[in-house]
C-alpha cells in the first residue's frame, strides 16, 4: 500500500462525534471530490476504509443517504452519487450557498471558524483531493481540486493558520502543495494523523543519518586517496634520490624517515609517525617527507638543466 493510502486509513479511525465537524469534513470532501454541482455529487475512491466512512459522514452532516453506493464486497473504484434534487438543495443550503443561484464553489469560512471544524475540513480535503509521497523518497503533500476559487481560498486558510503552501495549475486542476517536511508534519498532526507524522520524522532522521554516514565515508575515502597519492609521490621521490646516491649524505633522522616510508608505504602519516622510536609528531614527519619530495624535484630540475646545456645547439 502507498503512504497516502495508509495515512487515509489512519484518518478513517477518527470518530465522528460533533455534527459541526462532520459537516466541515463533508464540506472539504465535496469541494475536492470528483463532482460537486447543483445537479450531482459524485465521489470515487479506491480506499475501502474511506468508502465505509463516507455514508456515516454524510448521514451525520446532512441526515441523508447516497442515491448510489458500491455493492457490498465490491473492489476497485468505488462510486458514491447523489442526484436527487431535494438532497442536493439540502446540501447546498446547509453549506451556505443559494440553491437558486449558479453554484460557484468557494469556502464558506463561517463553517471553519472553530479549530476542530477547521481540522475536520482539512481532513475532508485530504480524503478527497490529497496525496502524499513516501517520505523515504521525498517530501511532497498536495491537495487537488477542479475549482479555482476553492483552491485559492484554501491557500488563504492555510496561511492564516501558519502553513503557507505553494500552488500550481496542472492539467485543468489546481494544486495546493507542501514540500517542507515540517509543514507536512504539522498539517498531518492537525488533521489527526500522528502515526503518519511520526513516520515522516523517522524517515527524516534515517535520511539524515544516511547522509551523515555517506559524507563521512566520502570524506574518509578522499582522505585515503589523498594519503595514497602522497605516499606514492614520497616513495617515487626516495627512488630518485637513491638512484642519484643522495640518501647517504642526509642526516640520520632523514635517513630513518626514508627507510620507514620505503618499508611501509601503505601507512598514513599518523600511523607512520608512531613507527619511530620514540614516536614523532605527524607535523614533524610531514615536514621531513615534504623535504624529501622537494629534494627530488630539485634534482630533477638540475638534471633537465644539464641535459639542455649538453644537448646540440
Amino acid at each position: 500500500m502507498s503512504f497516502s493510502f495508509d495515512t487515509k486509513n489512519e484518518l478513517c479511525g477518527i470518530p465522528l462525534q460533533r455534527t459541526c465537524c462532520a459537516r466541515a469534513e463533508a464540506y472539504g470532501i465535496l469541494l475536492f471530490c470528483n463532482t460537486f454541482s447543483a445537479t450531482e455529487v459524485r465521489i470515487v475512491t479506491e480506499n475501502p476504509n474511506f468508502a465505509a466512512r463516507l455514508p456515516k459522514v454524510f448521514h451525520k452532516a446532512f441526515g441523508l443517504r447516497f442515491d448510489r453506493m458500491p455493492e457490498e464486497g465490491q473492489q476497485g473504484k468505488l462510486t458514491f452519487q447523489i442526484t436527487e434534487e431535494r438532497k442536493l438543495h439540502h446540501i447546498i443550503n446547509t453549506l451556505g450557498y443559494d440553491p437558486k443561484q449558479h453554484l460557484v464553489l468557494h469556502i464558506n469560512f463561517g463553517m471553519v471558524e472553530e479549530s476542530c471544524c477547521r481540522a475536520a475540513f482539512l481532513r475532508g480535503v485530504f480524503f478527497a483531493g490529497g496525496s502524499i509521497t513516501d517520505p523515504l523518497k521525498r517530501y511532497h503533500l498536495e491537495l487537488t481540486t477542479s475549482h479555482l476559487q476553492a483552491s485559492r481560498e484554501l491557500g488563504v486558510l492555510l496561511r492564516e493558520i501558519g502553513y503557507p503552501p505553494k500552488s500550481v495549475g496542472r492539467n485543468g486542476s489546481f494544486v495546493t502543495y507542501f514540500k517542507q517536511s515540517e509543514q507536512i508534519e504539522d498539517f498531518l498532526t492537525l488533521i489527526g494523523a500522528p502515526v503518519a507524522t511520526l513516520q515522516i520524522i523517522n524517515a527524516k532522521m534515517e535520511k539524515e543519518l544516511r547522509n551523515k554516514v555517506n559524507r563521512r565515508f566520502n570524506c574518509d575515502t578522499a582522505n585515503v586517496d589523498k594519503s595514497i597519492e602522497a605516499s606514492r609521490e614520497q616513495v617515487e621521490a626516495i627512488r630518485k634520490l637513491r638512484e642519484a646516491d643522495k640518501i647517504e649524505q642526509l642526516p640520520e633522522k632523514m635517513k630513518e624517515t626514508i627507510h620507514l616510508r620505503e618499508a611501509k608505504p601503505e601507512l598514513t602519516l599518523s600511523e607512520l609517525a608512531q613507527e619511530f622510536d620514540p614516536p614523532v609528531t605527524k607535523s614533524c614527519l610531514n615536514h621531513r617527507l615534504r623535504k624529501v619530495v622537494e629534494m627530488a624535484r630539485a634534482l630533477e630540475r638540475e638534471n633537465k638543466k644539464e641535459e639542455t646545456e649538453d644537448g646540440p645547439v
